[in-house]
C-alpha cells in the first residue's frame, strides 16, 4: 500500500494559483500527479469563511481577478505590437 504524500504549502498554493488562472482541475491533476479530489480539498481550504463554509463568492472573485490580470497582459502586448505605449 502506498503511503500518503505530503505537499508543502507553497506547492499547494501554486497549484491553486494555476487553477485560479483558468487551468482545469483534471489538467492540474495530470500535470502534478495529485488527485482531483485533493486539489478540490486544497481549493476549498483556501477560501473558507469564519463559519467554516466555503466562500464561493470569494472563490469566484479570485478567479475573475486572475482572468482580468491575464486580459491586461494580453492588451499590453497587443499595444506594443501595434506601436502604442502600454
Amino acid at each position: 500500500m502506498e503511503s500518503m504524500k505530503r505537499y508543502d504549502e507553497e506547492f499547494k498554493k501554486e497549484v491553486i494559483r494555476k487553477f485560479m488562472g483558468g487551468r482545469s482541475v483534471a489538467g492540474l491533476s495530470r500535470e502534478t500527479g495529485v488527485s482531483e479530489g485533493v486539489i478540490h480539498k486544497w481549493k476549498n481550504a483556501m477560501v473558507v469563511r469564519d463559519d467554516g463554509e466555503v466562500d464561493k463568492e470569494k472563490l469566484a472573485m479570485r478567479k475573475k481577478i486572475r482572468e482580468l490580470e491575464m486580459e491586461v497582459e494580453i492588451l499590453k502586448k497587443a499595444a506594443l505590437i501595434l506601436g502604442r505605449p502600454g
